[in-house]
């Protein structure tokens, strides 16, 4: 069992919620994770312990962690949520999300953080948190020749006949 369980016990008894069997499980496969897990992921880690959980139990635990404040709810374009715990080798990091593939990579920049540093400080602003995520393409899809395909409008003026 993860040693971060007896903060989310701790949390649950302060909400007055129940600690259950069921929340803790499904708190250590994430807790127990490196990766940004799906909820089909987090009932996959289920299954391989043998555990048989619904979907509406992990739904109503992962809400009941991401308002704990022990785990990050990340959107990545891909149509559902993802989860980490904020115990990884990074508490602080930033994503690029390839939006072919959907790989994440995680990074950690100074300039990042000295940059909100200075705006926070430049509008009298106190920060509590912030969320970098790049989306783009990532070096192996550009190598098999993956592009970024422009979208949005385009200028009648502009296109050639």
């Amino acid at each position: 069992m993860s040693p971060f369980l007896h903060l989310f016990r701790r949390y649950l008894r302060e909400q007055g919620l129940p600690v259950t069997q069921q929340r803790e499980t499904v708190a250590d496969v994430v807790f127990n994770s490196s990766d940004h897990l799906s909820i089909e992921d987090i009932e996959a880690g289920l299954k391989e312990r043998g555990e048989r959980l619904g979907k509406a139990t992990i739904y109503r635990t992962m809400e009941i962690l991401v308002r704990s404040g022990l785990v990050e709810e990340h959107d990545f374009g891909e149509g559902f949520k993802r989860y980490e715990h904020r115990f990884g080798r990074q508490p602080i990091h930033e994503h690029l999300i390839c939006t072919n593939c959907h790989t994440v990579v995680e990074f950690r920049s100074e300039e990042v953080m000295r940059l909100e540093e200075e705006v926070a400080r430049k509008h009298g602003f106190q920060p509590a948190r912030h969320r970098l995520e790049v989306f783009g393409i990532c070096a192996e899809c550009q190598e098999q020749g993956v592009s970024i395909e422009y979208q949005g409008l385009t200028c009648p003026a502009t296109q050639v006949a």
